[in-house]
């Protein structure tokens, strides 16, 4: 097959450019854990690491109960399930935490 060829294979739909990655799934990566206050926690934990372990450490670290925090990746909260591997995430991403609100009925009273 000549090099022509082979540069106008066409890609099928079901073929995914970021599914094609040869990172180790082992490998660390970095990750920057984001209050809403600002303040910064770094860890370093393996691709495919559940990050509800990286909750509960980030929890247990700033004296929170893991129950009451949220943690967001992209704007979306993340899974228990959920690896650094199965969302995506690249050496150096930031997650963001936030308090989850209990109660609130927006009816003001004058």
């Amino acid at each position: 097959m000549s090099d022509q060829e082979l540069n106008n294979t066409p890609l099928t739909g079901t073929q995914d450019p970021s599914l094609v990655k040869t990172e180790d799934p082992s490998a660390p990566i970095n990750i920057k854990v984001v209050s809403s206050t600002g303040d910064e926690v770094y860890f370093k934990i393996k691709r495919s690491t559940k990050l509800s372990k990286l909750q509960g450490a980030y929890a247990n670290k700033v004296g929170k109960d893991v129950s009451s925090i949220r943690f967001l990746y992209d704007g979306e909260r993340i899974q228990d399930d959920e690896t650094p591997t199965t969302l995506g995430m690249e050496d150096g991403d930031t997650i963001d935490v936030m308090v989850e609100q209990v109660g609130g009925c927006g009816t003001r009273h004058y």
